[in-house]
């Protein structure tokens, strides 16, 4: 079964748990995630991430509009490849995409007025316009990394470049094909640690390893995985015992490994696999702001509800009461005011 995208990713819950990555909590957190991000979306009515598609609606239909409008409602549109309406392509010059001044996601179709193109013309009402584009809210996107190995279309394992600002449920772009990350392990940099490292908490630099590594990105030596939270040209400073890992001694020489191969689903979101070269561009798709923040919070109360079996308590003896979560009401409220798909008002 293949599940919609999530609105936050599996390493945003866990740093703001900091828990180590296991099978049994990753697949917690992953649940967590999905019932967060339908719930924004039924909070909100309407979905965020972009879909390639092509949607059928009747004409004329039971509606009350103007002959050369057609309402989307919840189909909100980012962008047109083809129209059509009766088997007649209906060309861009002829059709308008509103609300232009805030748009997208547009929610209606309106011919223009001073060209011949009409509506309708079918066999029959049902199914009469045939529009194919880009389906969801935003299409916002980032350039996060370069493929780092060339890939055929049937291949699921990424080889990327850096993957710090890549989290498992993010969904990529490469060429035209989109793709959700499932999974993120460790890679070999062939980089290894130019001098011992102690147990130590104030041992954080490592001197003459700089080159190919980002701030953000997650390493490993041996067992232990570390957080780079700074670089200069020479050196970087990590974060040690990173992702609930235990502070360990390591010898000159040792490996150091980056969470640079992505499981992924292929060919998703209405796209189709395709090959790859090594130095595409990878683009992340990035969910509204707050609409992240909410996912993020909504999975972190879940988890936490969940581990107290749903008696989450503040206070103790007399003072005790239960956990309400007034900031998250408050954020859902804040969510929904910037981000909610309101109502629409039309006669009958």
């Amino acid at each position: 079964m293949v599940l919609p995208p999530v609105y936050a990713t599996r390493e945003d819950v866990m740093h703001a748990l900091d828990v180590k990555p296991t099978a049994y909590n990753s697949a917690q957190i992953d649940r967590a995630l999905q019932s967060a991000s339908r719930g924004v979306e039924a909070l909100c009515h309407r979905r965020f991430y972009p879909e390639a598609a092509t949607r059928y609606f009747d004409w004329p239909s039971s509606q009350y509009r103007p002959s050369w409008r057609l309402w989307l409602d919840d189909n909100e549109l980012i962008s047109i490849t083809t129209l059509t309406s009766g088997g007649t392509t209906i060309a861009a010059s002829d059709y308008f995409l509103e609300p232009n001044r805030t748009g997208p996601p547009y929610n209606r179709l309106e011919i223009d007025l001073d060209s011949n193109a009409a509506y309708g013309g079918g066999d029959t009402h049902q199914r009469d316009i045939t529009i194919t584009g880009l389906w969801g809210y935003r299409n916002d996107e980032t350039l996060v990394a370069d493929v780092d190995e060339a890939m055929t279309a049937t291949e699921t394992d990424l080889d990327v470049t850096t993957a710090h600002s890549i989290g498992v449920g993010s969904v990529l772009r490469i060429g035209t094909e989109r793709l959700i990350v499932t999974g993120k392990t460790m890679k070999n940099t062939f980089v290894t640690l130019p001098g011992a490292m102690t147990v130590s908490q104030a041992d954080v630099t490592m001197t003459g390893v700089s080159g190919g590594f980002s701030i953000g990105e997650t390493l490993l030596i041996d067992s232990e995985r570390m957080l780079i939270v700074d670089k200069t040209d020479t050196a970087l400073t990590v974060k040690r015992a990173w992702d609930g890992t235990v502070l360990a001694a390591h010898s000159l020489g040792a490996s150091i490994y980056a969470a640079r191969t992505l499981t992924v689903q292929r060919g998703a979101l209405g796209t189709t696999a395709a090959t790859m070269s090594s130095g595409d561009d990878i683009y992340r798709w990035d969910p509204p702001g707050p609409v992240r923040d909410l996912v993020i919070a909504e999975a972190l109360t879940s988890l936490l509800q969940e581990r107290s079996g749903y008696a989450r308590t503040a206070g103790s003896g007399e003072n005790e009461r239960e956990a309400t979560g007034r900031g998250l009401a408050d954020l859902r409220a804040r969510v929904y005011t910037s981000h909610g798909r309101k109502a629409r008002t039309r006669a009958v």
